[in-house]
């Protein structure tokens, strides 16, 4: 092996070493970033279960509104 053919050899490794360090990297903040995620899941699983019980209460709130309305109308 010559000694041009070593250097390149040496530089292709050292890209390699760089690419294995920033994916690393990567994984470490991806990693940081799970619990954060699954601080939002559990927001959002709350909010679903809440939102078809507040609907169905404004729609029953407006149905009601409606009716005494119209009691009052022709009253």
């Amino acid at each position: 092996m010559t000694n041009e053919e070593r250097q390149a050899w040496e530089a292709k490794l050292r890209k390699i070493d760089a690419e294995i360090a920033n994916l690393n990297a990567m994984t470490a903040k991806a990693a940081a970033e799970i619990p954060k995620f699954q601080a939002e899941t559990a927001k959002l699983i709350t909010e679903n279960r809440w939102y078809v019980p507040v609907v169905s209460a404004g729609i029953a709130s407006g149905a009601t509104l409606a009716v005494v309305a119209v009691t009052k109308l022709f009253l």
